[in-house]
């Protein structure tokens, strides 16, 4: 099975000049704890509420007047929508994530990979990844 078979495709971003303000709202507005920015179809980072709450917070950055390409990540994992969903898995578990970027062979973001969508194909695969991606304790 391809990962674009199953992946989510309705895909909320940003664009890399939004405020911090901006992302915090839509982050609450569809209750989502990251997003991606993008730029013309190109992925070019991305953002968590953990950024702006703390990371931003700390460095004392306006909500207003900072963009979030200053402090989104710019290293984003991800995998391409005709890849195997086992080849997937496999790096959600090697990297220890949840959620997957996909991306087409241009490099556009296509749609996003989650634990909850790989259960729909396979129990056994989302249960490693939870298993890689949960912190021990």
């Amino acid at each position: 099975m391809k990962v674009k078979e199953i992946m989510s495709t309705h895909v909320i971003s940003l664009s890399p000049t939004d405020s911090l303000r901006q992302a915090a709202r839509k982050m609450s507005e569809h209750n989502i704890g990251s997003m991606p920015v993008v730029e013309n179809g190109k992925l070019l980072g991305i953002i968590t509420d953990r950024d702006i709450s703390v990371f931003a917070i700390a460095m004392g950055y306006g909500p207003q007047s900072t963009e979030v390409q200053k402090i989104m990540t710019t290293e984003v994992i991800t995998c391409f929508n005709d890849q195997e969903l086992g080849d997937a898995a496999q790096i959600m578990q090697q990297q220890h994530i949840r959620r997957l970027a996909v991306l087409d062979h241009d490099n556009h973001l296509e749609g996003f990979l989650s634990v909850d969508d790989i259960a729909l194909a396979s129990h056994d695969l989302a249960g490693a990844v939870l298993e890689a991606a949960t912190p021990s304790h």
